[in-house]
C-alpha cells in the first residue's frame, strides 16, 4: 500500500514573490501540499544612491566585499558595469548566494558553515586584520550585526544601503482574506521581516485568533526568535537554514503529531 503524501491537501504559505517562489512551491507541491503564493516580501533598489557610486569607482581598493542574500547580489549588479575594474575578493552568507555569484562567473572566497550573521563574524574574523577594508552592501532592514564585529577588530567597513524592502499590497489583501477565511493551514517564514509583515496585516484585520491552528515554521534563529516575540508557537526550525530542511522539519513534525 502507497503511503499517503506528508503534505496532502495542506494548504501552504509560499512567503515568496514571482520568480523566486518557483523551487519553493514545487517542493510543496511534491509531497502533496498546495503552494499559496503571497509574497511578504519585496524589494525595490534606491536608485539615487551617490554612496554607492563613490565606492564602485574605488571598488579595487577594497579587500573583501560581503554579499549577504541573492537580493543583495542581484541588485548590486544592477548598478555595477562588471568590465574594467579588478573585483575584491567574496564572501558570502548561504550557498545559494554563492551559486547566484558563480553563474556570474564570481567565486566566492569565504562561505560559513552556517547561514547566520553570528557564525559568519565568527569564522570570517580569522581573514581579518586591522586596516582590511570592507564593503557591504545591504538592504534597509538588515542588522549591524557584520559590520560593527568587524570594525571591533579594526577592519575599515564601510556598509552602504542599497536597496529597501516591503510588503506589496496586493499581498496585504490576500494574505488578510485567506487567514479570514482559515484557508492557510501551514505558514512559512523566510527572515524576520516576512513575519513582521505578516503580523502587521494581523493586527491591522484583528486576525489572531485565526493563527492558532496554522503550523509554523521558519528558517533560521532570528526569524524564530521573531515569532517567539509575537508569542506564535514555531513547530519546526531546522538546524540548517534552507527551504528543503524547512518543509522535512514540517514534514516531521506533522507525523509525528498526526494534525
Amino acid at each position: 500500500m502507497l503511503k499517503p503524501l506528508p503534505l496532502l491537501d495542506k494548504k501552504v504559505l509560499v512567503p515568496r514573490g514571482e520568480g523566486q517562489a518557483g523551487s519553493f512551491s514545487k517542493l510543496v507541491e511534491r509531497f502533496g501540499g498546495i503552494p499559496i503564493e503571497i509574497p511578504l516580501i519585496a524589494f525595490r533598489p534606491l536608485e539615487k544612491n551617490e554612496r554607492l557610486q563613490e565606492i564602485l569607482k574605488v571598488l579595487d581598493t577594497y579587500d573583501w566585499i560581503i554579499f549577504t542574500s541573492n537580493v543583495t547580489v542581484e541588485t548590486f549588479f544592477s548598478f555595477y558595469e562588471e568590465a574594467g575594474l579588478d573585483f575584491p575578493k567574496i564572501a558570502v552568507i548561504g550557498k545559494k548566494t554563492a551559486e547566484v555569484l558563480q553563474e556570474r562567473g564570481l567565486h566566492a572566497e569565504f562561505v560559513p558553515s552556517a547561514y547566520v550573521a553570528e557564525v559568519f563574524v565568527e569564522e570570517f574574523l580569522p581573514f581579518v586584520e586591522s586596516g582590511t577594508r570592507v564593503f557591504l552592501p545591504k538592504g534597509n532592514l538588515a542588522r549591524e550585526y557584520i559590520a560593527s564585529s568587524l570594525s571591533s577588530v579594526g577592519a575599515v567597513v564601510d556598509e552602504v544601503v542599497i536597496y529597501e524592502t516591503y510588503m506589496p499590497e496586493e499581498s496585504r489583501v490576500k494574505l488578510a482574506g485567506m487567514l479570514a477565511d482559515k484557508q492557510l493551514d501551514i505558514l512559512t517564514f523566510t527572515s524576520p521581516s516576512t513575519v513582521d509583515h505578516l503580523m502587521e496585516v494581523v493586527k491591522e484585520y484583528r486576525l489572531d485568533e485565526q493563527l492558532r491552528n496554522c503550523v509554523i515554521g521558519c528558517i533560521g534563529p532570528v526569524t524564530e526568535k521573531k515569532l517567539h516575540a509575537y508569542g506564535l508557537s514555531v513547530h519546526a526550525s531546522p538546524e540548517e537554514y534552507t527551504v528543503a530542511e524547512m518543509i522535512n522539519s514540517l514534514i516531521g513534525y506533522l507525523e509525528e503529531t498526526g494534525v
